[in-house]
């Protein structure tokens, strides 16, 4: 008489680590693209990185841009929305909301690993069209956006003098952008190492102040 073959469950133990691996593996992609760039980056280093083999990985990620399409997704991405639920909560003046949500995205970006991710496309856009339009729809787009809106929000309820919120959302970012930049191009050769939280505090005290509406006695 024969008998169906049985077979036991996985432990919980190897079921915790298959779902954890994931996470593992964006977690080694980040120091690997941190220390490499993009293009010198290979799916060999960031296995060996995470202790998995190179098809572990491919069983999660089919590319290397993948990979990179889902960190990006899975930490500025989730920042941003975190960010965006912040901004439709906040109940006090443009001012203020303008403050949050600059020291929030410059907050986020002084992370040297995170700093790296938009870095990268910077640095290899040129050879990565299509990182870079990811970068653009899925962060820039996104972040400009909701210092647009409140740059408007403030024009109209007249605490900000009349001005192109699409160009002073820019020219509030542009600092940000400069500090990531230096941290992660000429920090290294400094001897002296450059406040960047002084100049984020510079930054805010120069752009408030050119935003007063025209004869504020502020």
């Amino acid at each position: 008489m024969s008998h169906a073959p049985t077979f036991s469950k996985p432990a919980k133990g190897w079921t915790r680590r298959k779902q954890a691996r994931p996470g593992e593996i964006l977690e080694a992609a980040v120091s690997v693209f941190a220390e490499k760039g993009f293009a010198a980056a290979r799916m060999e280093d960031i296995a060996a990185r995470a202790g998995v083999t190179k098809g572990t990985i491919y069983l999660y990620f089919p590319s290397k841009e993948e990979v990179f399409k889902t960190l990006a997704r899975e930490t500025v991405s989730v920042a941003l929305a975190a960010v965006a639920q912040q901004v439709r909560e906040f109940k006090g003046p443009s001012r203020e909301l303008l403050v949050t949500l600059l020291s929030s995205i410059a907050a986020f970006l002084q992370d040297k690993d995170r700093a790296m991710l938009p870095k990268i496309i910077i640095s290899e856009s040129g050879n990565f069209p299509e990182l870079a339009r990811f970068w653009r729809s899925e962060v820039v787009d996104k972040a400009l956006a909701m210092v647009t809106g409140v740059i408007t929000q403030g024009v109209a309820h007249g605490e900000f003098r009349s001005l192109p919120p699409e160009h002073v959302a820019r020219l509030c970012v542009a600092p940000i952008i400069l500090s990531l930049i230096w941290r992660t191009t000429f920090a290294p050769l400094e001897t002296i190492p450059f406040d960047h939280h002084r100049l984020f505090a510079t930054h805010l005290d120069v752009l408030l102040k050119g935003l007063e509406p025209e004869g504020s006695t502020k």
